[in-house]
């Protein structure tokens, strides 16, 4: 019964891993928060499962593990659906993606929107969405937040890297300005090293050159 309930539930877990551009499950109409439940709900048996070391009351310790994990998952689920569309409304400026991952929101901003050419300074214009997503990050704040810098492949890897870096700090500096804590930022650079188009291309280059914002919920 364990090995079932371990496939079983690593087979929900890994469907909810496949998510769309948009961020919902392929062929699915289910929301985030039955998503959340869903997936907690999968994790919670396994969890159940793998507690049991007695082999005793398997079933019972794996829907004890499912109700709990799919409470969970359901909270989480319906903060991110809401955070979601807080950020829709606060950070206006096209070009900016908000894309719900199911168990954190990703927000993509082209590095054309933030900075100059060969620049760290932030624009005034995306400042305004900084600002924004500043107070959205206050109004929820059980979540640590990631920042990551990328550029494209010109000039030398070691200039990107630190080109990213400080274009990721920019970035935090305007929500800490704003009143976000520093303890819930880490600012990381990654230079040329992750791409998500090619560098051949223009257009490839201006999708290399981007800042992501990871928002992971704490609890």
């Amino acid at each position: 019964m364990r090995v079932s309930l371990l496939i079983g539930a690593a087979g929900i877990i890994g469907l909810g891993a496949c998510t769309n551009p948009d961020g919902t499950m392929p062929g699915s109409n289910m929301s985030r928060t039955q998503q959340g439940a869903l997936i907690g709900a999968a994790a919670g048996a396994l969890y159940g499962a793998q507690r049991d070391d007695d082999n005793n009351n398997q079933g019972r310790d794996a829907a004890r593990g499912a109700i709990l994990g799919a409470a969970a998952g359901a909270v989480a689920g319906n903060i991110l659906e809401r955070q979601e569309q807080d950020l829709r409304q606060v950070m206006t400026t096209p070009g900016v993606q908000i894309i719900n991952r199911g168990d954190y929101l990703q927000v993509i901003l082209p590095s054309g929107l933030l900075f100059a050419s060969d620049s760290a300074a932030v624009s005034g214009q995306a400042q305004n969405d900084l600002y924004g997503l500043a107070q959205s990050l206050q109004r929820y704040p059980n979540s640590r937040v990631e920042i990551y810098g990328h550029t494209d492949s010109t000039a030398s890897e070691a200039y990107n890297l630190d080109l990213s870096q400080r274009r990721a700090q920019s970035v935090g500096g305007i929500l800490t300005a704003a009143g976000v804590s520093s303890a819930r930022l880490a600012m990381i650079g990654r230079g040329e090293s992750q791409p998500v188009a090619s560098n051949n291309t223009e257009s490839g280059k201006a999708q290399n050159r981007r800042v992501e914002i990871l928002i992971r919920p704490t609890r």
